[in-house]
């Protein structure tokens, strides 16, 4: 058998016809150019929605860390004044006392401030309650 001849001149033929960026036949799935401008766009729209979130959760727990400190820093204050405050009693482990503070010192007290009624003498500091490990749980001040 002879071979034949094709009658298509060599450089109107596509060496790989799947690799062309347009298609090649009229039967060939549409192929259009992206706009790389736009997905470059929406890439980077999701890329600071997804950054600014994780900064906002970063400021949050920062800012949980800051109000914990400040926590921190107000129970050592009450507890070195309960150290500091006159009292005629051994405090027991889980019950709660009250801290005044008089012109000169501090007070450290079994009665509330409701139990005073009208005759409370000093200027009320602190609601604490004493821990197992000889602590202080700051309840309630001002």
């Amino acid at each position: 058998m002879a071979k034949r001849k094709n009658p298509i001149d060599k450089d109107k033929i596509a060496e790989n016809p799947h690799l062309l960026p347009y298609a090649h036949t009229v039967g060939s799935a549409i192929i259009r150019p992206l706009d790389k401008g736009k997905i470059k766009g929406l890439s980077m729209k999701a890329m600071y929605q997804q950054t600014e979130d994780k900064l906002t959760q970063i400021k949050e727990q920062v800012e949980t860390l800051i109000q914990q400190a400040h926590e921190i820093h107000n129970r050592i204050d009450i507890s070195e004044k309960i150290y500091e405050a006159q009292y005629n009693f051994k405090p027991i482990i889980g019950n709660t006392y009250y801290l005044y503070r008089n012109e000169a010192s501090y007070v450290l007290s079994m009665i509330s401030p409701d139990e005073w009624g009208a005759n409370l003498k000093y200027e009320f500091i602190s609601e604490a309650t004493l821990l197992a490990d000889h602590t202080w749980k700051i309840d309630n001040n001002i």
